[in-house]
């Protein structure tokens, strides 16, 4: 990966809901960045951000009461904070896509399958005849392991599994070079899971586009992405390649997610999960997010948000025990 040029880079982004309960600080100066081609896992609890962050990179976070406060997403060079609404439109499906959360809620329930994928097709390419985008349109329903003729067919007329082949279908439609793929197998189970993963990875190999992979569940990062970036409270808590994270694991936040999946080799009776909730993100905690439910947390921690330090090449951990452990490159 490393002699792939960047293809999109956050820097401290920061992205607030003010509502009259009070200030969600959903994001709080994330920093991200990714390759051409390469899948970065963004992994945390329910609430960590994940969501919003996908909606930021979009200029999809509803306002109000979403406010962007601060930050920079370059994207192929330009700075996507600053574009007008008509500039991210050509961007939206276009050049990033993204495959939204529920295969039911996201589809048309009044037009057919095909139709929903030739109007995308047809927003971005002016200068196709009617034949041609029909054409486009039938071709990534067969991509997607769907047959052309159910074109015409309506949402209604689709499985869970089928529905979201047809979303992928939509997303895929104009080769984006970056796909955001936002929980993409929730509403599935777990064979029609891996079918789509699977579907994705091969997919996303012959296209060669990039892929930011929102996700709860560590098998799916395990089996599909080349980078991992742990969210907690609207921040990186770590972030790394897959052996960092999953064998070198710093962050007490981290190794509780691991700690809390089943193992294969261990006999145990329990599962370890991580003690109490996350913070409320109108309310957040001083100093470090985790403190409250982290057993090597002192004082210090209660009071400073600690820094990110890069404990090895290319693996951040934002943990004061991670202090010492600096590369001094």
């Amino acid at each position: 990966m490393s002699n792939q040029k960047e293809l999109i880079k956050i820097e401290d982004l920061t992205i607030h809901y003010e509502t009259d309960d009070g200030i969600v600080k959903a994001l709080n100066g994330v920093s991200l960045s990714m390759k051409e081609g390469e899948t970065l896992g963004l992994v945390g609890e329910t609430g960590a951000g994940k969501t919003t962050l996908a909606r930021g990179i979009l200029a999809l976070v509803p306002s109000p009461p979403g406010v962007i406060k601060g930050g920079k997403i370059t994207f192929q060079g330009n700075d996507l904070l600053k574009f007008t609404e008509n500039q991210m439109r050509n961007v939206r499906g276009n050049a990033i896509s993204m495959i939204f959360q529920d295969p039911m809620t996201s589809l048309n329930p009044v037009m057919s399958v095909g139709d929903q994928i030739m109007e995308v097709v047809e927003a971005h390419n002016k200068e196709m005849d009617k034949s041609e985008i029909c054409k486009q349109a039938n071709r990534m329903l067969e991509m997607v392991g769907i047959s052309a003729d159910r074109a015409h067919e309506y949402p209604h007329q689709f499985s869970g599994g089928m529905k979201q082949r047809v979303i992928i279908a939509i997303a895929l439609a104009c080769n984006p070079v970056l796909l955001i793929a936002d929980e993409p197998t929730t509403a599935l189970d777990v064979t029609i899971q891996a079918q789509v993963l699977d579907m994705i990875r091969a997919l996303k190999a012959r296209l060669n586009t990039a892929m930011l992979l929102i996700t709860h569940d560590l098998g799916v990062v395990a089996q599909n992405c080349d980078r991992v970036a742990i969210i907690y409270a609207g921040e990186i808590v770590e972030i790394g390649s897959l052996h960092h994270i999953f064998k070198e694991g710093k962050h007490p936040y981290t190794l509780g997610l691991l700690g809390s999946i089943p193992s294969l080799t261990k006999n145990v009776k329990r599962l370890s999960p991580i003690k109490g909730l996350m913070p409320d993100p109108t309310d957040l905690p001083p100093g470090c997010k985790f403190s409250p439910r982290c057993k090597f947390s002192c004082a210090e921690c209660n009071e400073n948000v600690p820094n990110l330090y890069e404990v090895s090449e290319g693996h951040w951990v934002r943990c004061i025990l991670c202090k010492d452990e600096v590369q001094h490159g």
